[in-house]
């Protein structure tokens, strides 16, 4: 089931977070509870995929772009990630989900999410990359338009090397995809 209690009180509460600034940080706070869990009694690993979604969701909504997005035709779209496991999320443990905009590249942004227990200890990474899909236009939009249209002054630094080889592999796995291989 996904997680769609949470998703609604994530946004009820987005103003008292108030709007997002690029640079900045989604913190959403859970705990791991009975249906997050798989038969070793810890968070599975596609609920910390439906977590990362709800993160990204904080982002979209304080920044303005769920409503720059309606008002234009536009929908935001994951288009693949990466997970590292580090430590366990065992059963009724409380943890925390921070959830950045790292940079961009054309089309491509990347996001993270660090799945946080104990203070300041990883227990996951999930790494993202997505883009904003103009439907008017059949075309996916440059990121630099989608943030200047938010009215944001921001360059994007330059992808890390780990950033750089997840957004080339991307690509090459998305070619793949679609010639039927």
């Amino acid at each position: 089931m996904y997680v769609w209690a949470r998703l609604a009180r994530t946004l009820a509460s987005s103003n008292k977070r108030g709007p997002y600034r690029m640079g900045g940080e989604s913190r959403l706070r859970f705990r791991c509870l009975p249906s997050d869990i798989d038969f070793n009694l810890h968070l599975n690993n596609a609920r910390y995929m439906m977590l990362a979604d709800v993160g990204r969701l904080d982002i979209f909504n304080r920044s303005g772009l769920i409503q720059l997005a309606r008002e234009r035709g536009w929908a935001p779209m994951l288009g693949s990630l990466q997970t590292v496991f580090v430590r366990e999320i065992r059963l009724w443990k409380r943890f925390e989900l921070v959830s950045t905009l790292e940079t961009w590249a054309d089309t491509q942004i990347i996001g993270r999410h660090r799945f946080v227990i104990d203070g300041d200890v990883t227990a996951a990474i999930v790494l993202t990359t997505g883009g904003i899909y103009d439907a008017r236009g059949r075309a996916f939009v440059p990121i630099q338009d989608a943030v200047a249209a938010l009215g944001i002054d921001a360059t994007p630094r330059e992808p890390t090397e780990a950033e750089a080889i997840f957004m080339a592999s991307h690509t090459g796995l998305r070619a793949i995809a679609k010639s039927g291989g």
